[in-house]
């Protein structure tokens, strides 16, 4: 499986994520860039395995790892767009808000994730949101230029 993604959510531990995924063999290639990218951010500081320009590089690599029997999938780390990058320091103070509220509010399990979205939402005048929603449409974007490039190499 390939996953593409602009990071994990915002709210995990991203040097702990890095570290699971190394555990699982799961590589994390930054398409055009060379860190993991933080979800509303461009960068987080933590490097990636290897940095792939275009989609047809990353369907090589693709073949390669599927072709000798290598297991697991592959996340490509696709930041999202510069013009829709959200301010580092603000969105760390929204979603630090949101998460002091959720732990007041003793929020657990499968309701934390649409709390988080909602209140940082708010706590961001809806700009995370738009933010969001870019990097969804990026994501899909480019998992289908991928896709397509990985058919063109056949069999």
């Amino acid at each position: 499986m390939c996953v593409v993604a602009a990071g994990a959510k915002a709210i995990l531990d991203l040097p702990a994520t890095m570290e699971y995924l190394e555990t699982k063999g799961v590589p994390v290639v930054g398409y055009g860039v060379s860190e993991l990218p933080a979800f509303y951010t461009r960068t987080s500081g933590l490097p990636v395995d290897c940095n792939l320009a275009d989609p047809e590089a990353v369907a090589l690599f693709l073949k390669a790892k599927w072709d000798l029997g290598l297991e697991g999938g592959v996340l490509v780390a696709n930041p999202v767009p510069k013009e829709y990058e959200y301010d580092p320091s603000a969105i760390d103070a929204a979603i630090a808000a949101a998460l002091s509220e959720m732990n007041l509010r003793k929020i657990r399990g499968k309701e934390q994730t649409p709390f988080l979205l909602k209140r940082i939402g708010e706590l961001t005048g809806g700009k995370s949101l738009t933010t969001n929603i870019a990097l969804v449409l990026n994501n899909c974007a480019v998992a289908a230029d991928i896709a397509v490039a990985y058919a063109r190499l056949g069999r």
